[in-house]
């Protein structure tokens, strides 16, 4: 048996000074005492099988034999099992050498198990097609010339009994007078008679077995008495032979002619030897006749004898196997194991050399110095590291500071590095950016990129406009090349927005231009209107020529006054935007109002209403989301307009309004002709209109509006869903406000 230290197979253990242990106890008592019993009970069997003992190899000495050796192969074949199943958990476990410990074990094992077959399966061959087949034919030769010796010299001797029975018989017969007068005379002739031809016994009986007469013969045997079938099969005449079975006596019966009713009972001894040599012939080869595999017991039993040998050697074998892989392999796995410790990080791990470790203690001895160099490579490594960690923070914690985006990308226009702001600018993914191009990524700043490799230029800048999601930011971008010396360069892209900027010098500049218009065009509007108005009352009925002429143009003087008039008044409200009185409201209900006073002047469109169930609360100006809505509306009912004119469908706009997370949504939907995909962001700068008589500022002041409310305005094309993608969306996105947090403004909000 193998303890377990002697199965451990170089697991983590030993490369901690543990593996030395193994090696010193291989064999448990249970396991020594097994094999030792294993090999005494063999010696014990073969000693018995083959008859050296007073002990004889009957079948129920057999068959306790066959069992003692039955029990003891199964033990060998758990032990095996066990030693088996030990070395394959190490080696599934990936025990450290193990795969060294399971070739051994095999190769010990093939090398005493094969030969054991090999000369089983000669051995087996060669005695049954050989030895055991020739001695066979040779013993039934023997046996049947023994048989048929006995029964000639049986047949002999009962020719001769016959004869002389005939021949005695012929005798009495003439002596008959003899017998009649002189009785006495008679039994002395017919003794004579029987002692000259070598009986033991002679007689006369009548038919019912009574002895009449009987010769004076002295001797120890007992004569067997003549059974009445005997009598009655001899009384035709004929002799009647009776063949020895218990004893060794052969007998003859012959009726006498010229004595009625009296037979003749002639007992002759033969060779008692001879006779119990050939019942004793007759008798095995009977047995062996009746019972042809009666040697199977034996033969199971030296087979059994010869596998629990195989089966020791093969067990000796696997101790012997373990116990060389075990010496063989133990610096081997006290460097596996170091190994491993060192692939975790730990590098003061060192494997202790042994002088009996051959080369493989120079493995080891090199393995440490390995160790000791990769140990203090590492410590400088980490040492510059940390340094490097260090400095890449700071300037982190400087890039993260700058609100401008700042991306680094080298010669390859390969992004390496990007802030925060640039993160939240550009809309990318720090996970996903790193190592990708700048034109893919953003294909607007990757154009300004190549333009700046291409020219060369140190430090190159240019304005961008970028669209995500319905909106439009203006960038500043500016390509700074650095080491400009270098063969390979690397660019520092910085990004500023400045949307927020562009935006609010163009609305001053067009709130100041607003101003002036106003100022300069609304001055001179009333006279104009009031002398139309004049001219109409005052030479109106004096004019008898052309005065349809002259109605026709005070009406369009008066008319285009008012138009103007309008157009100066909006001019003045963009200019003079009034500042948003926020309160709790509910979005739905101004939305549900700016819808019903379009749709009540809009007959010839259907309007249809998407709101959501739950309110829409937030901090609004009820009066400019009034304003925002009805712009937006009128709009879509004004681009509707032209494609029911023109007969294409019927006009339909979709008002709807919803909560998603912690957002608003309104989107108005309608089956107009759409935005255009060009230059799309630029509707909502002032003066910016496709409509003929439209002034541009609605979309402008609509914006203006939702900006001042926290909000966004997107320009989107209808979903698919929607008359198949026909006719435009705008959306407005708003942050939400929970009722609970402004309980004192819930009066102000109104459920619909």
């Amino acid at each position: 048996m193998v303890l377990s230290d002697s199965v451990n197979l170089a697991s983590g253990g030993p490369t901690r000074g543990a593996a030395g242990g193994s090696s010193q106890r291989f064999f448990s008592r249970a396991g020594i005492l097994t094999v030792a019993l294993a090999l005494l009970t063999t010696g014990v069997t073969f000693v018995i099988l083959t008859d050296m003992t007073p002990i004889r190899p009957e079948s129920g000495v057999t068959l306790v034999l066959t069992a003692v050796n039955a029990v003891l192969i199964l033990v060998l074949i758990g032990l095996i099992g066990r030693e088996i199943y030990r070395v394959a958990q190490a080696r599934s476990r990936g025990k450290a050498a193990s795969r060294l410990h399971v070739r051994l074990v095999v190769l010990f094992s093939l090398v005493a198990a094969v030969p054991a077959m090999i000369v089983a399966i000669v051995a087996s061959i060669t005695l049954d097609m050989g030895l055991d087949r020739w001695f066979e034919m040779r013993t039934s030769m023997i046996v049947r010339s023994s048989i048929s010796l006995a029964e000639s010299y049986i047949q002999e001797s009962a020719r001769n009994l016959q004869n002389s029975s005939l021949e005695m018989v012929e005798y009495l017969d003439a002596q008959r007078t003899l017998y009649n007068v002189d009785r006495s005379g008679f039994l002395r002739m017919m003794t004579q008679q029987a002692v000259s031809r070598n009986m033991v016994a002679a007689s006369l009986i009548k038919e019912n077995g009574e002895t009449v007469a009987r010769a004076d013969i002295r001797t120890n045997i007992d004569i067997p008495t003549v059974a009445r079938g005997v009598l009655n099969t001899a009384s035709d005449g004929k002799p009647v032979l009776i063949p020895p079975e218990q004893t060794n006596l052969l007998s003859a019966v012959i009726k006498l002619r010229e004595m009625p009713g009296l037979y003749l009972y002639a007992v002759r001894p033969v060779d008692a030897d001879i006779l119990n040599a050939s019942r004793a012939v007759t008798q095995q080869n009977a047995g062996s006749m009746s019972s042809p595999n009666q040697g199977i017991p034996t033969q199971l039993l030296f087979a059994l004898l010869y596998f629990g040998l195989t089966l020791t050697l093969l067990l000796s074998a696997i101790w012997t196997g373990i116990a060389v892989a075990d010496r063989l392999v133990r610096p081997i796995r006290l460097l596996i194991g170091a190994a491993g410790d060192v692939a975790t990080g730990n590098l003061d791990v060192s494997v202790p050399v042994h002088r009996s470790d051959g080369d493989v203690g120079s493995l080891s001895q090199t393995f440490n110095t390995m160790v000791r160099q990769i140990g203090t490579q590492r410590n400088d490594l980490v040492s510059a590291k940390d340094q490097i960690d260090e400095r890449r923070r700071f300037s982190e914690a400087v890039l993260s500071g700058v609100t401008a985006g700042v991306v680094s990308v080298n010669g390859d226009g390969i992004v390496e590095i990007i802030n925060r702001s640039a993160q939240s600018m550009l809309g990318l993914d720090p996970a996903t950016a790193g190592g990708k191009n700048l034109s893919a990524l953003v294909p607007e700043i990757g154009l300004v990129f190549e333009v700046a490799r291409a020219t060369n230029r140190s430090v190159y800048r240019e304005q961008v406009a970028i669209s995500r999601h319905g909106s439009a930011r203006t960038f500043n971008v500016q390509i700074t090349m650095e080491d400009a010396d270098a063969a390979e360069h690397s660019y520092v892209v910085t990004v500023d927005d400045i949307t927020d900027l562009v935006e609010a010098q163009r609305s001053s500049a067009w709130a100041d231009v607003a101003r002036r218009i106003a100022h300069e065009i609304k001055n001179p509007l009333t006279p104009i209107q009031l002398s139309a108005e004049r001219l109409r009352r005052r030479f109106g009925k004096a004019i008898t020529q052309d005065r349809e002429v002259f109605d026709q143009c005070t009406e369009t003087i008066i008319r285009q006054v008012g138009d103007i008039g309008r157009m100066v008044d909006e001019f003045s409200s963009f200019a003079r935007m009034p500042k948003p009185e926020m309160r709790l409201v509910d979005l739905r209900e101004a939305l549900k109002e700016a819808s019903f006073l379009v749709e009540v002047s809009r007959s010839d469109i259907r309007f249809e209403r998407d709101f959501a169930d739950e309110p829409l609360m937030g901090m609004f100006d009820p009066r400019l989301m009034g304003q925002a809505f009805g712009n937006v509306i009128k709009n879509a009912a004004e681009a509707v307009e032209s494609v029911v004119k023109e007969g294409h469908l019927d006009g339909h706009i979709l008002v709807r309004c919803r909560a998603v997370g912690e957002e608003m949504l309104i989107e108005i939907l309608d089956n107009g002709k759409g935005l255009p995909r060009e230059h799309r962001q630029r509707l909502l700068e002032p003066y910016m209109t496709t409509r003929e008589k439209g002034t541009g500022l609605g979309l402008a002041i609509v914006k203006k509006i939702v900006e001042d409310h926290a909000g966004q305005l997107e320009l989107h094309d209808a979903p698919e869903e929607f008359y198949g993608g026909r006719g435009a969306m705008i959306r407005m996105v708003f942050p939400r406000v929970r009722p609970d947090n402004h309980p004192e403004e819930q009066v102000n909000s109104n459920g619909i």
